[in-house]
């Protein structure tokens, strides 16, 4: 094991560069046409009554359709680039992860009125499309997950949390005091040497490094990712005629460093000896560029498109809808993301689809294999089932830090359910969106209360506090049966605090630092750090949008660094005035033990809720937060 051990004296010296590109974004012309959409004439003369104009972008638009209430801007993208207080910053993270220069600013524009703000964004994107672009870089301006985890003693989700990360279902044991062989970088030779370290930390798949010899001397503590090409296992070097060198530094210490190897090493752990190959194998991913497959339609929810995958990184796909002619018009997921589905999917259970201009396939196109994507549980439909006009509560796909009430619109094959948010819903259904019937997104009524979490009620609903039972007894409605919920709740891991890589569903193509602040059985509320709580999102605890500390620079796929001190400082008084009154209004909520809902309202049958804890972490699959009684 130790036959490649040699000793010498070197010095170190190390040097460091950066670069930094940015590009500036043209204004909109202030001379916005006429536009008409299904009949309906909107006019974008800015300044006139009804309109606004959006601080960040300069795009004009229905006040109406503009986010937050202040209706300063067009978007969630647009206010959180205006809070950061850096155009500079604003300008580089709308940029593909590629490196290619975009070409249309993506957003998703809040729901009402739908074809207002449709319009206006086909006007934005075709002027942006018009205006040259420069290849630009983005930066991380010195970001460092080590640096950031050791100055605030932070926690990271373990990799075990992340089945469909790499290594996510094979990572073993691997944990602190764990040795390994890496370079020694405390030396000055002209060839490259090693040196054997322990795990001091672990955050993801970065490791906190200490070479041996140092005891409990923090002065070369070095971050490195386990999954790298420069960690080994004990033994690499000598099977490999590596030689091992001890640091210059301690050098002095030892004269005879085989000795002091075998005595600290005997009994020790260290990666298994394959570790190398299965990360590699881990990072094989099946699906493949020219692939097409059918995809939401991110400006019409409630349809899918043709798209063609464009590239695969770390087993997200960039999608380019098969009608875009520059390649410009894409949409980023995972590869087991419930948006994408086969190609005859949407015929084959009755979803609305967009159908392609192109009429046949483009030279080296080709369908994705069915078999390739994530499997949904099946369900039996031939009983009691869901029906067309029953409430419940669900996630807003348009505004994730919500959740909503909701109404079923239309019953699918195959378990796929089409749902609207009451009181923001298009007349002609445009933006209702498609949830599996055991989708962990959607909830029976009652859910929000029982768990302590703030329910949205339909736009202009003024008999307030909402209550469910008024609610349905004034709208004629009945509840959908509790029982037809999805109740699994797997062990996942997670913890209140832990630190992770998420994907900003509102802009998906961008993943930024987060943290996990709330848990609802499997439910997570991940806070982007550095942002107020306004742009958290609800996520499953199995959602492949979740990453471990460190899988962007494992993939190298590029990772969004918190905002900066200056936008948390001038967002902080705002911020703490929300977070006191969230913290009120949860501590201020009245214990209650059960919820009953009238034997009425739910088609004939009782059920009773059982109160629930506010940040739950129960990882156990019993009988998740409803109890169901005979």
């Amino acid at each position: 094991m130790f036959d490649g051990y040699d000793s010498c004296s070197e010095d170190t010296s190390s040097s460091s560069s950066s670069e930094e590109s940015e590009e500036e974004v043209a204004p909109l012309p202030s001379n916005l046409p006429i536009i008409k959409n299904n009949g309906q004439v909107y006019t974008y003369p800015d300044g006139k009554s009804g309109m606004a104009t959006c601080e960040m972008c300069g795009m004009v638009g229905v006040r109406d359709a503009f986010y937050s209430k202040t209706k300063r801007f067009c978007s969630v993208s647009c206010s959180r680039s205006y809070s950061s207080n850096s155009k500079k910053a604003s300008i580089l993270a709308r940029l593909q992860v590629t490196g290619k220069p975009p070409t249309k600013k993506a957003k998703v524009l809040q729901k009402q009125p739908l074809v207002a703000k449709l319009a206006a964004y086909a006007q934005y994107q075709a002027t942006l499309q018009n205006q040259a672009k420069t290849k630009a870089a983005v930066s991380m301006e010195g970001f460092s997950w080590g640096n950031y985890i050791n100055s605030n003693s932070f926690i990271a989700a373990p990799v075990t949390c992340f089945k469909h990360a790499p290594m996510g279902t094979c990572w073993g044991d691997i944990s602190e005091n764990v040795r390994v062989e890496v370079p020694n970088t405390d030396c000055s030779l002209p060839t490259k040497v090693f040196w054997i370290a322990g795990i001091v930390k672990l955050a993801g798949y970065n490791a906190l490094l200490r070479y041996e010899g140092f005891e409990n001397d923090p002065g070369l503590d070095f971050w490195c990712n386990v999954c790298g090409s420069d960690i080994h296992p004990v033994g690499w070097c000598a099977a490999s005629g590596k030689p091992l060198v001890p640091p210059r530094t301690i050098q002095h210490k030892y004269t005879n460093w085989k000795a002091f190897l075998v005595k600290r090493l005997t009994g020790a752990k260290t990666l298994p000896p394959d570790f190398s190959q299965k990360v590699t194998e881990s990072m094989q991913y099946p699906f493949k560029p020219c692939m097409r497959v059918e995809v939401v339609d991110k400006r019409h929810l409630c349809r899918t498109r043709v798209a063609v995958v464009e590239s695969v990184i770390g087993g997200r796909l960039r999608l380019v809808y098969e009608e875009s002619e520059d390649r410009t018009d894409d949409f980023w997921c995972h590869m087991h993301s419930p948006l994408i589905h086969p190609i005859g999917w949407s015929r084959s259970i009755g979803h609305r689809f967009k159908r392609s201009d192109i009429t046949k396939k483009q030279d080296g196109h080709f369908d994705t294999p069915p078999h390739l994507f994530a499997k949904v549980k099946e369900v039996d439909q031939s009983g009691e089932w869901f029906k067309e006009g029953m409430k419940l509560e669900a996630i807003d796909p348009l505004n994730l830090s919500t959740i909503c009430v909701a109404t079923i619109r239309k019953v699918l094959a195959d378990g796929f359910l089409m749902i609207g948010i009451d009181g923001s819903e298009a007349a002609d259904g445009s933006d209702w969106f498609c949830y599996h019937a055991t989708s962990p997104s959607i909830f029976p009524v009652g859910f929000c209360e029982i768990n302590m979490i703030e329910l949205t009620p339909p736009r202009g609903y003024t008999k307030l506090p909402f209550k469910w039972f008024d609610y349905l007894r004034e709208t004629g409605s009945i509840a959908a049966p509790v029982k037809l919920f999805n109740k699994d709740v797997p062990n996942h891991g997670f913890r209140v605090g832990m630190k992770l890589e998420a994907v900003d569903l509102m802009e998906p193509r961008l993943i930024c630092v987060a943290t996990v602040t709330r848990i609802i059985h499997r439910l997570l509320r991940i806070h982007f750090d550095g942002w107020e709580e306004e742009y958290d999102q609800w996520v499953d605890c199995e959602s492949p949008d979740l990453y471990p500390v460190g899988w962007c620079q494992l993939t190298g796929y590029q990772l969004q660094p918190p905002a900066s001190q200056s936008s948390r400082e001038s967002q902080s008084g705002s911020s703490k005035q929300k977070k006191k009154a969230k913290s009120q209004q949860y501590k201020g909520h009245k214990k209650m033990t059960t919820l009953q809902l009238k034997e009425e309202l739910i088609d004939g049958e009782d059920y009773s809720f059982l109160q629930g804890a506010s940040d739950q972490e129960s990882n156990g699959s019993a009988s998740f937060y409803i109890k169901q009684e005979p």
